[in-house]
């Protein structure tokens, strides 16, 4: 059976989740603990960071965007990336942008203060960064609005890879309620389509032991 390593609302390994889903793969979850620094796991990936994902016939691989580049080829069923070549690099455009920007702008400040640091034991959340995260986090929702007032998705007609990283990374700010939707209404709508997805089902069901979610976070209305 295909096995996913990852962690809980890990934007990284829900883009993965994501993908798999959409390709109607079956696979099996498994919760890394990564602070844990486990020998076998070192292993299989020895950067130490999820996600993982090992194919039925034995092939590892590590880092999310690895990851969907090998799905995409190997089981062409439900393009992720783009059919032609303008497509696919607009949506790779805006899938680092959100992995490697609003990650470090957003994501970082705000999950990885309020979450992450807690199970990693690296100290008490840093207040500057989490209300740099919450500043931050209207200028990407007003840069969803402007992709969506003019695309149906966020990379052109289709639902792409665009649209699971964004929405892996505003579900883990979701989580904790810290997605002020009431201000971006074109943002809010795109997202509730996005959960409406059947894929999106089995992350809106995740739970962080001790830490429940806000109410509205499983609601495809809000």
């Amino acid at each position: 059976m295909r096995t996913l390593y990852h962690l809980w609302i890990h934007p990284f390994s829900r883009k993965v989740r994501l993908a798999l889903s959409e390709k109607r793969l079956d696979f099996d979850l498994k919760i890394e603990k990564i602070w844990e620094r486990r020998t076998e796991f070192l292993t299989l990936n020895p950067a130490g960071d999820v996600p993982v994902l090992i194919e039925p016939d034995g092939t590892t691989l590590a880092n999310s965007q690895v990851i969907c580049e090998y799905l995409d080829e190997v089981y062409p069923d439900a393009p992720l990336i783009g059919l032609d070549p303008a497509q696919r690099a607009e949506t790779r455009r805006l899938v680092f942008w959100f992995d490697i920007k609003f990650n470090r702008e957003v994501t970082d400040n705000i999950v990885g203060e309020k979450l992450m640091k807690r199970f990693l034991r690296l100290g008490e959340p840093h207040a500057p960064s989490i209300r740099a995260g919450k500043a931050n986090i209207h200028y990407h929702l007003d840069y969803i609005g402007f992709l969506v007032g003019r695309r149906n998705w966020l990379a052109g007609e289709h639902f792409s890879l665009a649209d699971m990283t964004a929405a892996a990374h505003l579900s883990a700010i979701d989580y904790i309620g810290d997605v002020p939707w009431e201000d971006h209404r074109e943002a809010r709508d795109w997202y509730a389509r996005v959960k409406s997805r059947p894929g999106f089902r089995a992350l809106l069901e995740d739970r962080v032991p001790g830490i429940a979610p806000v109410p509205h976070y499983e609601n495809v209305d809000f």
